[in-house]
């Protein structure tokens, strides 16, 4: 055991419990130590000059920014570290996102925890861990798309423009989305707008339309 190579593990994310059945499960294992833990973006991000983390695990809905650029930033500050993501939202979607942005892994958090472990342990030997029907979609078709008569292709939204598309399509209000992603309502409405543009829609029912088509088509396809 004294030859064993420990690895140490960072979290990142905003439930308490989540964190906590983290700990359990990776100070469980002989190879694996928790050397860090943030609850948000800010927190992530000052935490950087004093980890020595070799994988983090990272939640995408945080409370004060999107999981998606913490990616980004903590793959650019640190590359050799593996990202593995552990979220709730779409794997065929937000999967692509995530390894474009840096990650090696996506997991979502109705998986068992043998296959986080799993995917761990991959994202430690420096290899993608997505689940392989997810895999085999983003290969074959990079780019989803929305059926109507725009045929609207969701990759050319920004992160953001994602985020508040999403939320849209499940029914939240501007001034309620605004507030989940901690910003303006004014800030919405700009995002509104350049969706609209992008997806040449003419009006904010077209886009409310467009958005709750695209979730439904999300979710008939999980």
């Amino acid at each position: 055991m004294s030859g064993l190579k420990v690895q140490n593990i960072f979290i990142v994310d905003d439930h308490e419990l989540v964190r906590q059945g983290l700990r359990q499960l990776v100070d469980g294992e002989a190879d694996m130590h928790i050397c860090g833990e943030a609850a948000n973006v800010y927190d992530a991000l000052n935490m950087r000059s004093t980890l020595t983390a070799d994988v983090a695990i990272v939640d995408l809905s945080l409370p004060d920014g999107n999981g998606l650029d913490l990616i980004k930033q903590l793959h650019a500050w640190r590359p050799q570290m593996g990202i593995i993501v552990l979220s709730m939202h779409d794997d065929e979607l937000y999967a692509e996102r995530a390894l474009n942005c840096g990650a090696l892994g996506y997991i979502n958090k109705q998986d068992s925890a043998q296959k986080l472990l799993l995917g761990i342990r991959q994202v430690m030997k420096n290899k993608i861990f997505v689940k392989a029907e997810i895999l085999e979609k983003i290969r074959k078709n990079p780019s989803r798309t929305i059926t109507s008569k725009n045929a609207i292709n969701i990759q050319i939204l920004t992160d953001r423009e994602l985020q508040v598309f999403e939320a849209i399509g499940q029914g939240i209000t501007t001034t309620k989305i605004a507030k989940l992603l901690n910003v303006s309502v004014k800030t919405i409405e700009s995002h509104r707008r350049h969706i609209k543009d992008k997806f040449h829609l003419s009006s904010g029912l077209e886009l409310t339309r467009s958005a709750i088509i695209w979730s439904l088509e999300v979710i008939s396809a999980e």
